[in-house]
């Protein structure tokens, strides 16, 4: 799973990634939790990338509650195109979240370890997202969900899950609303962890209120 995670990068260096006109609004964060309001790339035109606050945890339009939101931080890659509440988004509302690192905990004996993983010199990179668009009386909101695949060997040792990691050169391509099935399932079969590291650090990061330097320490 994925369930928190930093984001570091400029807007200056947040724009020229992903060829925004601006990225107003923004504010670097080094513990990122569920619930909160996070960063995310989407395309509402052809060639017209922009960048929104989404709750992080996907309601489905279909949804009665909100609260569904709570329990779907995450979307198994394995079953977005099946599972009802990911299907619809999965085909027509995906969105990249940027990332400067992400932080996972290995169970232990006398407590879980928490690692963070990153690329040297925390670069930015952009995890696979889906996005809906939730109303109901007179209440509206816009939600999304990380994308999570079975662990690659550098996370094996700590988590069996990890977030998929969409590449530079085919962020087009995930954000394109007419690529096929067949062609998403691929990207989301061959996450991008190339040059990415883990390390452990301290337990200051386990509270999501702490939202400081310390928390990579």
């Amino acid at each position: 799973m994925c369930g928190r995670f930093n984001m570091l990068a400029t807007p200056e260096q947040l724009a020229e990634a992903f060829g925004l006109a601006e990225a107003s609004g923004y504010k670097i964060s080094y513990n990122i939790a569920p619930g909160q309001k996070i960063l995310g790339i989407v395309q509402p035109e052809p060639n017209d990338f922009r960048a929104v606050f989404l709750d992080w945890g996907l309601v489905p339009s279909w949804a009665r509650d909100s609260k569904i939101g709570h329990s779907l931080i995450n979307a198994r890659a394995e079953t977005l195109g099946d599972k009802p509440s990911f299907k619809a988004a999965y085909r027509k509302r995906r969105c990249l979240i940027p990332a400067t690192g992400f932080y996972e905990w290995q169970k232990r004996e006398g407590g879980n370890q928490a690692y963070h993983v990153c690329r040297e010199g925390l670069g930015m990179f952009a995890f696979a997202g889906l996005w809906e668009h939730w109303a109901q009386g007179g209440e509206q909101l816009y939600s999304c969900t990380l994308v999570t695949a079975p662990a690659n060997a550098l996370m094996e040792p700590v988590h069996d899950r990890m977030p998929v990691i969409i590449a530079a050169k085919h962020y087009r391509i995930w954000l394109d609303p007419r690529q096929t099935r067949q062609s998403l399932d691929a990207l989301l079969a061959a996450p991008d962890y190339e040059g990415m590291t883990l390390y452990p650090v301290g337990d200051r990061v386990n509270n999501p209120r702490h939202d400081d330097r310390y928390c990579l320490a």
